[in-house]
């Protein structure tokens, strides 16, 4: 394993370009793509492309927000404590990485927004108190508990499809989640990962001599407040612990009503609301809110730049209808046993160019529904084998791993060597889940 990783890093390391640069062939790629085999031609992938450029703002500014507001509540010092103390109980790198793993996947269960930045900042944590992990496959383990976000509590897919009047309700009606999230094969996946990730991110730790550990720079997180000498109005204000806590008891009310309301509906942007409000509470002054988040916009970058450009490549798989082909040909060559098995690599394929679930269940649902309708086979589990897809190809995908690039001041390049090998396992597990259970 020690000789693979080495091997797999290295090629990653030579041949991976910046997230950037992987979008921008993506993004011919798929252009040729629609040429060849769609009907559109030059100007149409072309309007295609422009149409959706920008199809992606609210999510892209959801993510810009999720970032920084994790970090802001990350450089609190009530925040650096608690995970301080958590990171303490790791004793040696492959504790380190074990006990990152499966935080990361407790996390990504409950919530992926929540699990993604989580991950990362303990990551990062760990990082100060056992200095002698490997970095690289520190953060990789913190991505990698990203790959069951889709069957777990947060999964767009199965939560859609169990509210009235979904836009497939026609079809399949409402399926609850416990044909979905808490059924028995979606269960046993979760649990077999649960186990097996941590102790292949174990066994993936390199050699004392191949092993990088992490750059001081990248773990300084003082945030400099600048000193006012005048004692203005204005600058009480900025000072004022009693505004801070008056905005955070605001939140606070808004979120206990919503969870007494609606229950354990922790999606995006409650999150990014959990995040900011503890963020200000923890900073205690809104100087100090302000410092940190000024202090955590720079990392924000890869984010605003490259969504657009993903966005740009939906526009072209959905319009042109290139995804559609795709799905299409792995319908072609199913039967009732494998096509639950088939949906999953096609939804692999297509999230690798639509990297969002929700835009992916609104390609694929009409096929994959229309064929299981043919072929017998459960709609739960169809649906169940498009989330599962969406989630597999995250592992070698930059889109989602860009948020947790980003905290831990790394490229992809660095741990998608690692990444590869959690695709390798994840879809070997979830392939006998699919197909046997």
């Amino acid at each position: 394993m020690k000789t693979l990783t080495r091997w797999s890093n290295t090629i990653m390391e030579r041949y991976l370009p910046d997230p950037y640069i992987f979008v921008a062939i993506l993004t011919l790629v798929v252009f040729l793509l629609g040429l060849g085999l769609t009907d559109s031609g030059p100007l149409d992938m072309v309007v295609h492309w422009g149409d959706g450029f920008w199809g992606l703002l609210s999510f892209t500014m959801q993510m810009v927000i999720v970032l920084v507001a994790g970090h802001v509540l990350a450089s609190s010092p009530v925040f650096k404590k608690l995970l301080s103390s958590m990171a303490g109980l790791a004793k040696s790198p492959g504790q380190a990485i074990v006990l990152v793993t499966v935080v990361s996947l407790i996390a990504c269960w409950i919530n992926w927004g929540f699990g993604l930045v989580i991950g990362a900042l303990f990551a990062k944590e760990i990082a100060k108190k056992v200095t002698t992990v490997d970095y690289r496959l520190l953060i990789a383990s913190a991505y990698s508990g990203f790959i069951i976000w889709h069957g777990g509590l947060g999964g767009s897919i199965p939560l859609s499809i169990a509210t009235a009047d979904h836009p497939f309700s026609g079809v399949m009606g409402v399926v609850p989640t416990s044909e979905t999230i808490f059924s028995t094969y979606n269960l046993l996946i979760i649990g077999i990962l649960f186990i097996t990730l941590p102790l292949l991110n174990r066994f993936m730790m390199p050699k004392p001599e191949d092993t990088v550990t992490v750059d001081p720079k990248l773990l300084e997180d003082e945030i400099e407040v600048e000193e006012v000498a005048e004692k203005t109005p204005a600058a009480r204000l900025e000072n004022s612990f009693i505004l801070s806590m008056l905005i955070g008891a605001l939140g606070v009310v808004y979120l206990v009503q919503h969870f007494v309301g609606k229950g354990f509906d922790l999606n995006l942007n409650i999150v990014n609301l959990i995040f900011f409000i503890l963020g200000i509470i923890f900073h205690g002054t809104p100087r100090r809110f302000l410092a940190a988040v000024a202090n955590a916009v720079r990392t924000a970058g890869g984010i605003i730049i490259q969504f657009p450009f993903y966005a740009g490549i939906m526009g072209m798989m959905v319009a042109s209808g290139l995804a559609g082909v795709m799905s299409e040909w792995f319908v072609s060559i199913s039967t009732e046993a494998t096509f639950p098995l088939f949906t999953f690599y096609a939804a692999g394929l297509v999230n690798f160019f639509v990297p969002s679930g929700g835009g992916q269940w609104a390609v694929q649902a009409p096929i994959m529904l229309e064929a299981a309708t043919t072929l017998g086979v459960s709609y739960s589990k169809t649906a169940m084998a498009i989330a599962w897809g969406d989630a597999w190809t995250n592992m070698i995908q930059p889109f989602w791993a860009l948020p947790a690039l980003a905290i831990a001041g790394l490229r992809a390049k660095d741990i998608m060597g690692y990444c590869v090998f959690v695709l390798v396992l994840s879809g070997i597990v979830v392939s006998i889940g699919l197909f046997f259970f």
